[in-house]
């Protein structure tokens, strides 16, 4: 089983349903990662702004995300111009994926590259 983990939500809304997916997809790729299963997890959208949150020590999620780091593949690129976090992303050692040269923009993670490769992809 091969399973891409992609992370939307935005920790700027300052919800408990952005940190409710974010915890779900963390837990997500724990479960996969504990069953020795293949797992990537992607932070697109506003949600490239996660890295940097979920650094600080106290938050709730920082010890599930400490958990399943070895499995984050990156952010958007693109995505990071519009809603920012690559700095955060960078210092957290995470890369700036743009393998999805999306026209007008630095570039994306492709999802279709992820699912040719054989993992199913999901979003929170």
């Amino acid at each position: 089983m091969k399973a891409a983990v992609v992370v939307l939500s935005d920790p700027k809304s300052g919800t408990e349903e952005a940190l409710g997916r974010v915890f779900n997809a963390l837990a997500t790729a724990h479960d996969f990662k504990q069953r020795g299963d293949e797992v990537t997890v992607l932070f697109h959208g506003a949600a490239t702004r996660w890295p940097g949150v979920l650094t600080e020590p106290g938050h709730p999620a920082n010890e599930l995300y400490d958990a399943v780091k070895d499995k984050v593949a990156g952010v958007s690129c693109a995505c990071t111009d519009v809603f920012g976090g690559a700095e955060e992303a960078q210092a957290a050692g995470l890369a700036l994926i743009k393998d999805n040269p999306v026209p007008g923009t630095s570039g994306l993670p492709s999802l279709a590259k992820l699912s040719a490769d054989g993992f199913t992809v999901l979003t929170f």
